[in-house]
């Protein structure tokens, strides 16, 4: 669970590659594409142009480098050749990178032309949260002082937090302890050491938490129709705080 200083030197390294992923997306208009489009496009440029394994193809007998969630959707949703992203969605694109032995993961929610005032907030809101959970990670903190930092700025906002998918530990293998769970009470569960690795990542539903299974198997979807956003990043427990090793340009202060 706690990783070397070297071994944080290849974590990093891997998330500086996919950080890159995403600002390459950033660059493009999404509105048209085909999920199966964009999947595939990230493909190349991990392969091709980052000399990296794209992690999530083949894990759990999933056979695409990314989940594109998209508007009521809330994770894992597979892409499609016959799936267009349209003017005014929303779309998560959830993307792991391994370079030298070492996973990455994160998470982006693109607005995608005139997105609505609703699509905007609820977007605004899970960003926030997983920032406000992020804020939280010290040596000594706990993990419930997460949890309880990113549902509390979804409540005040009038949202909720989804409950059965959560944050995971992070490094060799894409999921390993601890679970980062999106609720939690200050001053419980896991005290937080220097050199420990792990994703937040938070999905906020603008109505109701509960959600749903589709008949694929993988697409988790709100049970009331209602918007759902996500945003991810990769963490590290440093010395007297945090660092997001996963952090994009665009991010940086």
């Amino acid at each position: 669970m706690v990783k070397t200083p070297d071994e944080i030197a290849l974590m990093r390294a891997s998330g500086r590659l996919l950080a890159s992923v995403f600002e390459m997306l950033d660059e493009l208009d999404l509105e048209g594409m085909s999920t199966m489009q964009i999947n595939d496009l990230v493909e190349r440029f991990i392969r091709e142009d980052l000399q990296s394994r794209p992690a999530s193809k083949g894990q759990y007998g999933f056979a695409y480098v990314l989940n594109c969630s998209i508007n009521e959707e809330v994770c894992h949703g597979v892409p499609s050749a016959s799936r267009f992203v349209r003017d005014g969605d929303i779309i998560n694109l959830d993307i792991t990178l391994e370079k030298d032995g070492f996973i990455a993961d994160s998470s982006k929610t693109y607005m995608v032309g005139n997105a609505s005032s609703q699509a905007r907030r609820i977007v605004r809101i899970a960003q926030e949260a997983m920032w406000a959970g992020i804020r939280q990670v010290r040596p000594g903190a706990h993990l419930g002082d997460v949890g309880f930092a990113i549902e509390k700025h979804a409540k005040k906002n009038g949202c909720s937090v989804v409950r059965e998918y959560c944050g995971h530990g992070i490094g060799r293998e894409m999921h390993e302890d601890p679970q980062v769970l999106n609720h939690g009470k200050p001053g419980r569960g896991l005290r937080l050491r220097e050199g420990m690795t792990f994703t937040i990542e938070p999905m906020v539903n603008l109505g109701s938490a509960r959600t749903k299974t589709l008949d694929d198997g993988w697409t988790v979807v709100t049970k009331d129709g209602k918007l759902s956003a996500q945003f991810e990043h990769t963490v590290a427990v440093t010395s007297d705080g945090v660092e997001v090793l996963t952090l994009r340009q665009d991010e940086r202060v």
